[in-house]
C-alpha cells in the first residue's frame, strides 16, 4: 500500500485541527462542523502566535471578514481561506 503524499498528510491535518475545535452542527441527519467565534479564538490562540488571538476586536473582524455566508460561523471552506495567507507569509520568515 501505498503512502500518502506530504502534501495530502497536510490537507488531512488541516482537516483534523478544523474538526477538533469545531462545533458539530446537525441538521436533518446530515452532520457539518463549523467553528463559532469561541472556536476560532480558542483555535487562534492554540495553533497560532498570533497576537490578534488576545484582542476580542479583532477576532470579531477576522471572524466577520472570513464569514462569507454571514451565518456567524466558519464553515472548512471559510477557514482555509484564513490558513491560507498566514501560510503565505509564513515564507518570508
Amino acid at each position: 500500500m501505498a503512502s500518502k503524499g506530504r502534501l495530502n498528510k497536510c490537507i488531512g491535518e488541516l482537516k483534523a485541527v478544523f474538526q477538533e475545535y469545531a462545533s458539530k452542527d446537525c441538521e436533518q441527519g446530515q452532520c457539518q462542523f463549523k467553528l463559532s467565534k469561541r472556536d476560532l479564538k480558542e483555535l487562534v490562540q492554540k495553533e497560532l502566535d498570533m497576537d490578534a488571538a488576545k484582542d476580542p476586536a479583532k477576532i470579531e473582524k477576522m471572524m466577520n471578514m472570513l464569514d462569507e455566508n454571514d451565518d456567524g460561523q466558519l464553515n472548512f471552506h471559510e477557514f482555509v481561506m484564513m490558513v491560507i495567507p498566514v501560510a503565505c507569509l509564513c515564507i518570508y520568515f
